[in-house]
């Protein structure tokens, strides 16, 4: 496969050059071309289809989601958003999520250079996963009125542990990882769980900010209860608990009671919060009482915590590639020996009922 082309779409001309620079920087990534409205991004496209586009969301004569709206009604292509997003802009987003849009990434702050070095390799990442999307044709719906980071291991966070001792209770709980596609894919998990279902812990890419107006959509939908972690939350039937964006999230155990730690940390497998970190804590504290899942994402954040969860004691479930929106997670996990089973998304939840029952 040749180099990914890719249109950016931002009405800032700092922006634009911003990204075409941190784009080209990587070597599998070819910007080629850059409009400052989606009139113009249309023109180009006519000219030349790009594999991925990037896209803002506020611009001029015509904002980017009724842009995204109509290329996924027209001409499906992978596009990820880009863009400023604060606690306003958050419910922007999860409609451009059900728009079709494949992956949300925070837009660079151009005076904390921190802040922009983490976001050249997720930008990069996100662009690269995207490539490899399946998208789908959506029917039109009216709106509503790079210097490369070390690539840190979980143990950045939390030492392994080689303690295979714990007792099995009869509480469990479910450990599930996911990066590109998951939105979707939790929904549909979590759509299709029990009322009395085992406790949750979830992580899922997403920028600072974002996460809550996700578990409060989930929740409104859902049988079982879902939210934002927060630091010191219960784990308990019937609940879902989401990392918060930009904060790892740790089980731990107090006695008969699990519950959650919320904290900071280096980027992990160049995410925060990330899927291993969360599946080490989850195989130390709850080893066999303990359930994975790893979900469609790019990349291998998870696939060693889950094998770590295994070699505990866990029931541990990949999802299978033709459910997979991007089959880079489960992928790996299954190459390590990770998982017991490897399932479509539709099969997931009634497994976990059916082993909770056991």
């Amino acid at each position: 496969m040749g180099k990914i082309r890719v249109l950016v779409v931002d009405d800032s001309a700092v922006v634009r050059q911003t990204l075409t620079a941190i784009l080209n920087s990587d070597p599998k990534i070819e910007v080629i071309g850059t409009a400052s409205d989606p009139f113009f991004a249309a023109k180009k496209i006519a000219k030349q289809v790009p594999d991925v586009i990037t896209l803002d969301v506020e611009m001029p004569r015509m904002d980017g989601l009724t842009f995204l709206r109509k290329v996924m009604s027209q001409h499906p292509m992978p596009v990820v958003i880009i863009s400023s997003l604060t606690s306003k802009g958050t419910e922007t987003g999860m409609k451009a999520l059900e728009y079709g849009a494949v992956e949300i990434i925070t837009k660079p702050q151009m005076n904390t250079k921190v802040f922009i070095e983490e976001s050249k390799i997720r930008i990069c990442d996100a662009v690269k996963a995207a490539a490899h999307a399946k998208v789908k044709r959506r029917k039109a719906k009216p709106l509503p009125p790079m210097q490369v980071q070390p690539k840190y291991t979980a143990d950045a966070i939390l030492p392994a542990s080689h303690n295979r001792s714990m007792i099995k209770t009869t509480e469990l709980v479910v450990a599930v990882g996911a990066s590109t596609g998951g939105t979707e894919a939790l929904r549909v998990f979590l759509e299709a769980q029990p009322i009395d279902a085992p406790g949750i812990i979830i992580v899922q890419h997403m920028p600072e900010h974002f996460t809550r107006s996700f578990a409060e959509r989930l929740d409104a939908i859902c049988k079982i209860s879902v939210k934002e972690a927060q630091n010191g939350d219960t784990v308990s039937p019937g609940k879902a608990l989401i990392a918060p964006g930009n904060h790892h999230m740790l089980l731990k155990r107090s006695g008969a009671r699990y519950y959650v730690e919320i904290r900071q940390g280096e980027l992990v497998n160049r995410h925060r919060p990330s899927v291993d970190v969360l599946f080490r804590s989850t195989a130390r504290y709850a080893g066999k009482n303990s359930i994975g899942v790893i979900m469609t994402g790019m990349g291998d954040d998870g696939a060693r915590g889950l094998l770590e969860m295994k070699n505990a004691g866990a029931f541990t479930i990949a999802q299978d590639e033709k459910s997979c929106i991007v089959f880079g997670m489960p992928k790996e996990a299954i190459s390590l020996g990770a998982a017991n089973k490897v399932l479509p998304l539709s099969e997931i939840a009634s497994e976990i009922s059916a082993h909770s029952s056991k």
